[in-house]
């Protein structure tokens, strides 16, 4: 088993370091994030540092990294206060994974990877017609995180598209029937098999399986 300590990251090869500190926390979200521009110009980016917030009000958070280059999606969501969040599916992950190149801000990543866009009415930014979750958002807030020069964009959920054929009778969306994946590091995509829920945990109760 190896132990790993801060001098043997500053030891590490660049790529190599970004890759494994990208890995630990395991297996995360996998989400195109859809924007536009006040010319109507559109953007999509896939993101895997999606975090819940909060139920009431609605909240979700994302990262972005440093704008050492031009970072269009951030750009958008500042300019227009609007974004999506659209699940990437088994059937079209390599062309989710290719919106990450680095296109030109007048080269539509939609066109370039080939996935179609689409609006739903009273949501300025562009949801994935593929994807079987979206998720429309409205920014609320912008946080600057000194430690690394990265930002994280906050926006309140105001509206979510998905069949009611894959929400269970407590409000739990089965995430697996949708052939969503997940992601782990820069690179690596996972199928999500059906999970086992578990009971509400209390003291003295028994964990029992729902």
């Amino acid at each position: 088993m190896g132990t790993f300590f801060l001098n043997d990251f500053d030891n590490m090869e660049k790529f190599y370091r970004a890759k494994f500190i990208n890995s630990l926390s395991g297996i995360k979200s996998a989400n195109l994030v859809g924007t536009i521009d006040k010319n109507g110009q559109t953007n999509l980016s896939i993101a895997s540092s999606v975090v819940h917030i909060g139920a009431n009000p609605a909240l979700m958070g994302l990262i972005f990294r440093p704008a050492t280059v031009p970072r269009h999606s951030f750009e958008n969501i500042k300019d227009t206060g609007w974004f999506t969040l659209n699940h990437v599916g088994k059937s079209f992950f390599k062309k989710a994974h290719q919106s990450s190149a680095r296109y030109e801000k007048e080269t539509s990543e939609f066109d370039a990877v080939g996935l179609e866009d689409e609006f739903i009415d009273g949501i300025s930014a562009p949801f994935v017609k593929n994807s079987s979750l979206k998720i429309g958002l409205k920014l609320r807030e912008v946080i600057h995180l000194g430690i690394n020069k990265t930002e994280f964009v906050i926006g309140e959920v105001i509206c979510v598209d998905v069949s009611e054929n894959h929400i269970e009778k407590d409000g739990y969306i089965d995430i697996e029937s949708l052939s969503t994946v997940g992601v782990t590091g820069l690179d690596a995509y996972h199928e999500i098999k059906k999970p086992t829920r578990l009971s509400y945990a209390k003291p003295g109760q028994l964990i029992k399986e729902i």
